[in-house]
């Protein structure tokens, strides 16, 4: 049966990347009111998409060394630092979370990387394309944001809001939106647009004669 696909995200800083792209980091600490993550269900990391394998409250009395070490902390004493600097009001519960990083590819780069378009498809695509214009607060942005990005790949997203006079943050969640249509890839710095963007664009200009 085909995993049913979520948009959800776990978020790590950039030191604990290369940990979860490798398998050595297979646990997460978390400061929660409540569960933010579901077993079973995958999410994506800066290091990789996961599935996350349990969930449970634990106390501080219970964190161990091979726990600390498989979060990405080299000793207890090092993560309990982290979990003290990071408690705010000091009322939530610690969870663990443990997950698996998934081996099978991202449904959006299979997605981006297919660039072979018919008609069907092209239509599919704008009317994605013009329900998500018609949601937006600021007007149609989406053929304007595939165009600033294949003008200027690579350049960093606050520069890119500033070019069309935006705020970075809901820029970025617009493009994200782009991007979980396969449209657009993330780069380190910036973005570009995916074979399936360069081909559904060029596809609209065919149409149009432009």
């Amino acid at each position: 049966m085909r995993r049913k696909e979520t948009l959800g995200r776990m978020r790590f800083t950039k030191q604990f990347w290369d940990g979860i792209s490798d398998g050595s980091i297979t646990v997460a600490f978390r400061l929660w009111r409540r569960p933010s993550v579901v077993v079973g269900r995958p999410y994506r990391t800066g290091g990789g998409r996961v599935e996350v394998v349990s969930v449970d409250v634990i106390e501080d009395a219970d964190l161990s060394e091979a726990d600390a070490i498989a979060a990405g902390y080299e000793t207890t004493a090092e993560l309990r630092d982290y979990l003290r600097r990071h408690d705010g009001a000091g009322d939530r519960d610690l969870y663990r979370v443990r997950f698996r990083l998934l081996e099978e590819p991202d449904p959006r780069q299979v997605l981006a990387a297919n660039d072979d378009l018919d008609a069907e498809q092209v239509a599919e695509i704008s009317a994605r394309l013009d329900r998500l214009d018609r949601a937006s607060r600021h007007g149609p942005w989406t053929r304007p944001s595939l165009r600033l990005i294949e003008r200027h790949p690579a350049v960093r997203a606050p520069d890119l809001a500033e070019m069309v006079g935006r705020e970075t943050q809901p820029f970025k969640v617009d493009i994200r939106k782009l991007k979980n249509l396969g449209l657009t890839e993330s780069l380190r710095v910036g973005y570009r647009l995916s074979p399936r963007g360069l081909a559904y664009l060029r596809a609209c200009s065919d149409a149009t004669g432009g």
